[in-house]
């Protein structure tokens, strides 16, 4: 898991401006403060504005509160009918609420819905003292995910996106939070495609209109507050490829729904998806010093899709070039190479290539003579 969560970050971070160059299709111009649009699959930023300038996330934080606790569930800390006692501070807190009652008992199933459909702050205070006792020790477990998955411009103060001076994000570490909670809890996923919760013998309906407007959106989450304007983070799966559009600071419920439309439908429109490789396809084998087996087969886990200008395929070029020396073990998923793509020769996009198979260590003679030949290299 940690070479997956290592490739997306270097697909992320090598890939953002790639296609800029061999757009033919200007990018819409937004009414909103900032926005990025993301293929999920390759990692690539069709197009941005001001993705790294710090934003209030608002209820965007949610993404972050649900990501640890899924990772909690997946865990055992704590499980999805476990009932929890909800708090004074819990039922206090400000804000959207799914209206639990103090000293009452909630499943934590029930809890994730009202965080996540409903987008209830006391919700999330029920949820973070689970998982951590306080809310102040669930938010440092926030922030070391944050700082894990590579959200160098964020930093959280609560578990719930209330206005606070040192609270804040950028849309490029939202993309990729989103992002990273699609690929590594994908059975929690579906909660985000809910379109009402009933709690208390009170219906809510999440906040998302595309969730009505557009039948491919099937996420993510809403905020608002004064400061932030109206933010919507939404994910479309048209096809083989996922989209996922961040955009922030608008000025109302309506045109955070229609903006984010309009960028969807412009990556849709104008990009084409291109699968280079199949998932498991063997691009090269490369050589492995000290390992049970002298070469590895490399590649990708997953089809490796990529989003290209449309009628650009034919120009496409790539270059696989080997991380040596490969000392074993190497597990599957590993990087152990690079993809190098150029578009009509210039620089594309560079990609992590993958061990396609475990290789053990070898024995104690042939570690001794690997060591010899890496020592006269």
């Amino acid at each position: 898991m940690h070479s997956l969560r290592s490739l997306f970050l270097s697909l992320l971070a090598l890939a953002f401006a790639a296609v800029a160059h061999a757009q033919s299709v200007p990018a819409p111009t937004l009414a909103a403060k900032a926005w990025l649009l993301l293929d999920n699959g390759s990692g690539q930023v069709l197009t941005a504005q001001d993705p790294d300038t710090r934003i209030e996330p608002a209820s965007l934080t949610k993404l972050m509160t649900a990501y640890v606790v899924f990772g909690a569930i997946k865990q055992g800390i704590i499980k999805r009918d476990q009932m929890v006692l909800v708090s004074e501070q819990a039922w206090r807190t400000g804000g959207s609420k799914m209206f639990i009652r103090v000293g009452t008992q909630v499943s934590v199933e029930d809890l994730m819905h009202g965080m996540i459909t409903q987008s209830g702050n006391d919700a999330c205070i029920a949820l973070a003292e689970a998982v951590a006792g306080t809310e102040q020790k669930f938010v440092e477990m926030m922030n070391r995910e944050a700082q894990r998955l590579g959200l160098t411009g964020t930093h959280f103060t609560n578990a719930t996106g209330l206005t606070e001076a040192q609270h804040y994000a950028t849309v490029r570490d939202i993309a990729t939070l989103s992002s990273a909670l699609i690929r590594d809890y994908p059975d929690f996923y579906p909660l985000y495609s809910q379109k009402e919760f009933r709690y208390n013998n009170i219906t809510q309906p999440n906040r998302n209109r595309l969730l009505w407007l557009d039948p491919t959106v099937d996420g993510m989450k809403t905020g608002h507050t004064e400061a932030a304007g109206y933010c919507l983070v939404a994910s479309s799966l048209r096809g083989p490829r996922r989209l996922i559009s961040v955009v922030v600071g608008t000025a109302s419920d309506n045109a955070r729904a229609q903006e984010s439309l309009k960028l969807l439908n412009y990556g849709f429109q104008n990009f084409d998806a291109v699968r280079l490789y199949a998932k498991d396809q063997s691009l090269s084998e490369l050589r492995v010093y000290k390992g049970s087996s002298r070469t590895v087969k490399a590649g990708f886990t997953q089809d490796f899709v990529v989003s290209l200008p449309k009628g650009v395929a034919d120009r496409i070029k790539v270059e696989l070039v080997s991380q040596q020396p490969l000392i074993a073990p190497l597990q599957v998923g590993q990087r152990v190479g690079t993809l190098k793509v150029t578009l009509d020769g210039k620089p594309f996009g560079e990609y992590g290539v993958q061990a396609l198979e475990e290789i053990g260590v070898a024995g104690f003679f042939g570690r001794i003579w690997d060591a010899i030949l890496l020592f006269f290299q």
